[in-house]
């Protein structure tokens, strides 16, 4: 901030630099300021990238004239507001910030300069490219418009606007005095998940493209260009285009609440997920039975309450808030969880289940664990099942049998969501998704009822058995089958055959594609 001119009102306007595209390079303090942003301006492809970071409570404003941004960013400050303008990459690199500064600092308005990650640092790190070595600390950063102006020279040179014509500019660096040997590596849309980087030297720019599959009429975004030394350690130091699923679009058909880790996972390999629930939850009927089983929960009634599922847990804990009672009401109740998730919104609740299925994480697999009645050792026999009105009976069952009293509890109601959006309904149907998480057999079912069934191009990763069975039945090919019934294990399952696919082709000299590019008339996009 700067700290001579303050504005009466309290105000203050902060110019922030939001990264080259991956969100996770979002700074503290930017994310900060955008937290408690009253007025958001700036271009609308970022704004809309930024707007899980943008405080829900901001008026958000495309960004315009310079001139005109920089009053109301003035107008917003004088009436106490926090104002922000963001900026791709860094505020006072090729952006108009300093300008806008200089009006604010005119107007005798508070104002803050927040550096952001730069793309001509960031995108070839991205694209594992050093830019300086022991031997030379040389670095030039130039605009691809002033490559014709230079003259060669040691170390390395970063072009930024690379996609106005990147088979020019070999051209251009071999007439200002590159060797026709130069390495040089191009990078579209670096550090988000549709990066791309293609090697090649001065003297074969078109033909290297042409040999990666990158058609130059289809390609577009934002690309920069590095020639020297470093770039030949990008085949030995790619890490983030490497990844197993890397681009991937996967669909996880899941609530988002459901889907939080799964996603998170995916994303930590490279994937792009996009979550469809095929089911919506809903309160039972008639409430009356839930609140008899809160009452006996209290009271003693129960030995053991077993969770068959995470959205039981979600039921059972805000019966639990609407009534002032928390964690502690369970008190002398043993708790069971039939899988990790479920017992994760258990622990999340302040609870330690003392039951989880050593096998697979299923109703069948918590019943072959649950332990016999014995009525020397258990005071009560008496065992609250809050589930879904669709539940399986299969616990009940195996439950009477060693000597307990299940008590069946409606604790919600599961019903099948509506359609998706038509695009998304397209991309199942049509090969735009790459692979399809299916995590239990109704997963398989609600989908294609409300959706359409998945492309042949399109990966099927099953959870377990009795889910691939399902997707068996509707035509599906299944190739991915979880190591172990859990969500996380069928990520890590898909992880690992997509990284098969990639040692595939790079083993056969081919280029690495995506599932939804091997449809037919599929090209390759730089997006």
């Amino acid at each position: 901030m700067n700290p001579t001119k303050s504005a009466p009102s309290g105000g203050l306007v902060a110019f922030v630099g939001a990264g080259p595209g991956d969100a996770g390079l979002l700074t503290v303090r930017a994310a900060q300021l955008l937290e408690r942003a009253d007025l958001v301006i700036g271009a609308a492809e970022l704004t809309g990238r930024l707007a899980g970071a943008i405080s829900g409570q901001a008026s958000v404003t495309e960004a315009g004239e310079p001139a005109a941004d920089g009053k109301a960013l003035i107008k917003a400050a004088r009436a106490g507001q926090l104002a922000v303008r963001v900026f791709d990459s860094d505020p006072l690199l090729f952006g108009t910030a300093a300008a806008e500064a200089g009006a604010c600092a005119k107007a005798k308005v508070a104002f803050e300069i927040v550096p952001g990650v730069p793309a001509a640092t960031a995108v070839p790190a991205y694209a594992g490219i050093p830019l300086t070595s022991p031997a030379s600390g040389d670095v030039r950063i130039i605009h691809a418009a002033e490559v014709s102006k230079l003259t060669a020279g040691p170390g390395t040179l970063i072009i930024l606007g690379a996609e106005a014509g990147p088979a020019d500019l070999g051209k251009m660096l071999v007439a200002a005095g590159w060797p026709e040997s130069a390495p040089l590596a191009i990078t579209w849309n670096g550090t988000t998940t549709d990066q791309h980087t293609v090697l090649a030297t001065a003297g074969s720019v078109a033909a290297d493209l042409k040999a990666a599959g990158v058609s130059l009429l289809t390609a577009h975004g934002r690309a920069i260009a590095v020639a020297g030394d470093g770039v030949t350690a990008q085949r030995t130091l790619s890490w983030f285009e490497t990844k197993p699923l890397f681009g991937w679009r996967v669909l996880v058909p899941r609530t988002k609440e459901q889907a939080a880790e799964v996603c998170d996972r995916l994303r930590a390999a490279g994937a792009v997920p996009e979550q469809v629930p095929t089911i919506a939850v809903e309160p039972p009927r008639t409430p009356q039975q839930m609140e008899r089983a809160v009452k006996g929960l209290v009271t003693g009634r129960y030995q053991w309450i077993a969770f068959t599922s995470v959205n039981a847990v979600k039921a059972i804990r805000e019966k639990f808030e609407e009534y002032g009672l928390d964690a502690r009401a369970f008190a002398g109740v043993k708790v069971a969880a039939v899988g990790e998730q479920t017992g994760q919104a258990l622990r999340q609740f302040g609870i330690m289940p003392d039951l989880v299925p050593s096998g697979e994480q299923s109703a069948e697999g918590l019943a072959a664990d649950w332990p016999a009645y014995d009525d020397v050792l258990d005071p009560l026999n008496r065992v609250l099942l809050p589930r879904a009105d669709i539940a399986t009976e299969t616990l009940v069952a195996r439950l009477t049998e060693l000597g307990w009293e299940a008590e069946d509890v409606t604790a919600y109601r599961t019903v099948r969501a509506a359609p998706p959006p038509a695009p998304i309904r397209e991309a199942i149907k049509g090969g735009g998704f790459d692979a399809v998480l299916f995590t239990s057999s109704s997963t398989v079912r609600n989908l294609i009822g409300i959706a359409g069934k998945p492309h042949a191009v399109t990966v099927i990763a099953a959870i377990g058995p009795q889910t691939a069975k399902t997707a068996a039945e509707y035509g599906l090919r299944v190739d991915v089958l979880a190591g172990r019934p859990s969500a996380t294990a069928l990520v890590d399952a898909l992880a690992a055959h997509g990284a098969g696919l990639r040692d595939a082709a790079v083993a056969a000299g081919e280029p690495v594609r995506k599932p939804s590019e091997r449809r037919r008339g599929a090209r390759r996009r730089i997006r």
